[in-house]
């Protein structure tokens, strides 16, 4: 009796050893696809950063804060930031009642407006305007006094159609 009793003992113990690593060879299966998974995860996110990264770079190409040659033109100036001055300079032109003085169009829903800048260089800057409904692009050239006030001049303009052609 007593042999037997060890002989059922043996054999549950053994199912249960069976049993413990079946699951844990599951778990462990489970586990390196996990890893798989994230390291293909981690390769695809690592391209999709590389690719931003240089969509960013190609797009501060054309910006005056990463052009060292327009950069010196303002090294005699007390400026620390040449491209905020002229952007706030350029926005202060909307300040006056009615269409901004630079944009050669006359707004239909409500007075042309520059919203968004972009210094190019220590000579060019495009901006973007709209009136709410209708909106287009100026290329203004400009130039900083000795007294730094900032003359601008229109150079080209776009008015977009309402349907965008």
């Amino acid at each position: 009796m007593k042999q037997r009793i060890f002989l059922y003992l043996f054999i549950f113990a053994s199912l249960i050893a069976l049993y413990i690593y079946a699951s844990g060879s599951n778990q462990l299966s489970s586990v390196r696809e996990r890893v798989n998974f994230l390291e293909e995860e981690t390769a695809s996110l690592e391209d999709s950063l590389k690719s931003t990264k240089l969509q960013v770079l190609d797009m501060q190409y054309f910006s005056l804060e990463n052009n060292d040659d327009a950069l010196s033109y303002y090294d005699e100036l007390d400026l620390d930031n040449p491209s905020r001055y002229i952007a706030d300079k350029l926005l202060e032109t909307n300040e006056q009642k009615g269409d901004n003085p630079l944009i050669p169009y006359e707004g239909m829903e409500s007075d042309f407006k520059i919203n968004k800048i972009k210094v190019l260089n220590h000579k060019w800057i495009i901006a973007d305007f709209s009136d709410g409904k209708f909106w287009g692009e100026i290329l203004i050239r400009y130039e900083l006094k000795d007294d730094m006030g900032v003359d601008f001049t229109l150079i080209d303009h776009l008015l977009y159609s309402q349907s965008g052609y």
